[in-house]
């Protein structure tokens, strides 16, 4: 049983305030993703990459098609789950780093990145000392970890996202251009990073701007714009 697998999944948004108008995204996109592996999702931009992923996440409703992912020893199908399940999945087998950092008002950077673990069970001395190892690591100042991410520049708020992110033990991680707003130094540590999880098995589903770190994570690249539903090519 694959991590995750993806069968014939397709997207068209309805356009409510302009009388229902349909705009299809992409039909008929399959692949699977082993552990160790990490699928990096490519093509042009506005092709349907970060819908993709927001729809394995089950945040966006599915069309058409299956999203099989391995949870608790039988597979999900997240197209069709019940949100209290999907739930249950990104608690336990399903992680996310977004681009951008749904900031908490007055909770702290550390706070923001050891929540994860809490959540699971950790008892909060050892999520919080691996949440300061994790900002460690990203270079986030030590003074800024006990300071809401609200008035964080974007790079600073991205790496407490990565942290975040990265600091749980989920089998399966999309990233979402997790090094779009990092220098250069920030995103090798995240480029370590990723291929720490590959070496733990997880498996990891992606979007990268930058052309060097995608081609130093991908296992595979698939275009999606070779599904495009809007003759993208």
């Amino acid at each position: 049983m694959q991590p995750l697998s993806v069968h014939a999944i397709a997207k068209t948004f309805v356009m409510h305030l302009r009388d229902g108008l349909r705009l299809p995204v992409f039909a008929g996109l399959s692949f699977d993703v082993g552990a160790g592996e990490c699928l990096v999702l490519g093509g042009p931009s506005g092709v349907g990459k970060s819908s993709i992923l927001k729809m394995l996440y089950g945040n966006y409703g599915v069309d058409a098609g299956a999203i099989l992912v391995a949870h608790r020893g039988a597979q999900v199908d997240l197209a069709k789950a019940e949100p209290r399940q999907v739930i249950d999945v990104r608690r336990h087998s399903l992680g996310y780093v977004s681009q951008f950092l749904r900031a908490i008002p007055r909770v702290s950077a550390l706070d923001i990145v050891a929540d994860p673990l809490i959540g699971n069970g950790v008892e909060r001395d050892e999520a919080c000392a691996r949440a300061e190892a994790a900002l460690v690591r990203l270079n986030l100042p030590r003074d800024l970890w006990s300071l809401p991410p609200a008035t964080f520049s974007g790079g600073e708020q991205q790496r407490v996202n990565i942290a975040r992110g990265f600091i749980s033990d989920h089998p399966i991680l999309l990233l979402d251009e997790p090094t779009a707003s990092l220098d250069a130094a920030n995103r090798a540590v995240v480029v370590d990073m990723i291929e720490e999880k590959k070496a733990a098995g997880v498996a990891l589903v992606g979007i990268f701007h930058d052309e060097d770190v995608r081609h130093q994570v991908a296992s595979h690249i698939v275009d999606v714009s070779r599904y495009s539903a809007r003759g993208m090519h």
